[in-house]
């Protein structure tokens, strides 16, 4: 397995194969996709630690944001900041203080089951020609095999990547049934709280863990989680979902 975040130092831990899933930590971008244009993903935000994007999440509403379980474990708040607003990771838009953390009590950090997790932020940022609140998917849903999702970050362009893009990319996958994924993975990797998208040479990669995944009229449907490697064939990136997550996430608003 391999997580989608970044480590704060860049460093990627080789664990494949590990009880703790390979986290994506490198740095590029979404592999195969373009670059995202303005009101794309008004809601998605950077999430940084000394100045540097580590994960990405989506901004529920003014003062909440949603990311991985993974992405939260281990951090402290008061060392966080997120930007919203801004196509460029690294200016524009407004950077804000993490105030709290709050991570499902049923994620796991060795499956990765109920990846994720809420940061309350110690200012509002209110809906801007640039910012918008996500619209999250019913309860229940679970998107359906063939249907095309589009998911965003500043995560690496490559498996393995260095570097991490400046500016907000996109790419758009068809969703993989849950059948075909466990086939892919194996039945106990691939829980009922996932759900699977990607094709060879498109997939979300290391730097956009928490990040969003989206249905055509931008509900949120899922956040970026874990995958074998990034866009390989036969290996569809792993989206934790909010079908079955919603009723947690609901409860922190």
């Amino acid at each position: 397995m391999g997580l989608k975040a970044i480590l704060i130092a860049l460093v990627a831990p080789a664990v494949y194969g590990a009880a703790l899933p390979q986290v994506h930590t490198d740095s590029t971008q979404i592999v195969g996709g373009t670059a995202a244009a303005a009101g794309d993903f008004p809601f998605i935000v950077s999430l940084q630690k000394s100045g540097s994007h580590f994960c990405g999440g989506s901004l529920l509403n003014a003062r909440t944001v949603l990311t991985a379980g993974h992405c939260a474990v281990g951090q402290t708040a008061s060392t966080l900041k997120v930007r919203a607003g801004s196509l460029n990771r690294n200016s524009g838009g407004v950077l804000v203080q993490v105030a709290s953390i709050a991570v499902d009590p049923a994620f796991s950090s060795n499956t990765l089951d109920s990846d994720v997790a809420i940061f309350k932020l110690a200012a509002d940022i209110p809906t801007s020609s640039t910012i918008g609140y996500a619209t999250l998917a019913a309860s229940g849903n679970d998107p359906a095999a063939g249907s095309t999702v589009t998911v965003a970050g500043w995560g690496t362009t490559t498996e393995g990547g260095s570097t991490l893009p400046t500016a907000l990319r996109k790419v758009s996958v068809p969703v993989v049934s849950r059948t075909d994924c466990r086939a892919d993975y194996s039945v106990s990797e691939i829980t009922t709280n996932m759900w699977c998208a990607g094709v060879g040479g498109k997939d979300s990669c290391q730097g956009d863990s928490g990040g969003p995944i989206v249905d055509a009229n931008k509900v949120l449907l899922g956040t970026v989680s874990w995958g074998e490697g990034c866009a390989e064939a036969g290996k569809p990136g792993v989206y934790a979902r909010i079908g079955t997550l919603r009723s947690w996430i609901t409860t922190q608003l």
